[in-house]
């Protein structure tokens, strides 16, 4: 299981950086350190985000892991119905 904790404190710190010169540039007028700070929460929000469903999607495919672990017949059939079924769709019927 990857670390994601050092991209969200990288996040929580460009956004906090970004709120500072926000803050700054409209203070003392200067529109493009505003619009750069904008562009640093952004950029912390979505680091922030990113970690967030890193961890979420690995979750899930551990409890994937495990069901398959143990239940491998089960977890067959399902595999085989699901390949019917896209088969299906992908390739469709073909007339006679």
């Amino acid at each position: 299981m990857a670390d994601t904790t050092e991209t969200k404190v990288e996040g929580v710190l460009d956004d906090v950086k970004g709120k500072v010169k926000d803050g700054i540039g409209g203070l003392t007028g200067d529109a493009k350190l505003q619009a750069e700070g904008k562009f640093d929460q952004l950029s912390g929000m979505a680091q922030q985000n990113f970690a967030d469903l890193y961890d979420e999607g690995e979750t899930k495919l551990e409890a994937a892991t495990a069901f398959v672990q143990d239940r491998p017949l089960i977890s067959l059939v399902i595999a085989t119905v699901v390949g019917i079924l896209v088969g299906g769709l992908v390739f469709g019927r073909k007339s006679s």
